[in-house]
């Protein structure tokens, strides 16, 4: 799907080009994000594990738009570098046959690569805009578990909405303020040693501010 949505804009900014402007460039971001998710068993219809967390990230992206009209733009945002999450570890004792208590511990580190962005804006003067946009993402999970299982990788889809303020100068360099606010759907994977437990992100969202250089063409 990923790759589908890149010719689409690759070919869109090809198209245009000859009578359109094009932008490129490269922003640094800073974000707050918050997920939740939980574990189940659906054959006994029992949460056995639910969490939230908060987090914070800083990256990098880089940019090519189509300007239509000095007004529309459709553009594509892309981070060549992964998201990666702190280690988070947790011990479970289960009490089993004569009594005796074992420790499970397990381990969890994700990865989010290949973030990619398909937007359209449009500039409400000189200077101000607003966005929105389709989000794709692939979550690597890095699992170490007592139990020797596993819950595979996935890929997250998402839409994102954003605001911004947009100078150009005289040499066709720009330079761009924005905030923007991004919400992914949930998933759910299964266990690779059992079928009956399955882990939910139910909800993944989060807020960024992002300052953007960039050469008009």
């Amino acid at each position: 799907m990923k790759k589908l949505v890149l010719s689409v804009v690759f070919s869109l900014l090809y198209i245009t080009s000859a009578s359109a402007g094009v932008n490129v460039g490269v922003s640094g971001a800073v974000g707050i994000f918050s997920a939740s998710a939980k574990e189940s068993n659906p054959t006994t219809s029992k949460t056995t594990g639910s969490g939230s967390e908060y987090g914070s990230a800083a990256f990098g992206s880089v940019f090519a738009e189509a300007v239509l009209a000095d007004k529309l733009i459709v553009g594509v945002d892309y981070l060549p570098s992964a998201l990666e999450t702190e280690t988070a570890e947790t011990a479970k004792s289960q009490k089993g046959t004569a009594d005796a208590i074992t420790t499970a511990t397990n381990k969890i580190q994700v990865d989010f690569e290949h973030m990619t962005t398909l937007y359209a804006g449009v500039m409400l003067n000189e200077n101000l805009y607003i966005k929105a946009g389709f989000v794709q993402v692939d979550v690597i999970t890095n699992e170490d578990l007592g139990t020797g299982s596993n819950y595979g990788d996935t890929e997250l889809d998402g839409s994102m909405f954003g605001f911004g303020y947009h100078n150009a100068m005289d040499n066709g360099m720009f330079i761009r303020v924005e905030g923007s606010y991004m919400d992914f759907d949930g998933a759910t994977q299964t266990s690779s040693s059992n079928a009956d437990r399955k882990i939910e992100l139910t909800s993944l969202d989060g807020v960024t501010g992002k300052v953007s250089f960039g050469k008009s063409f």
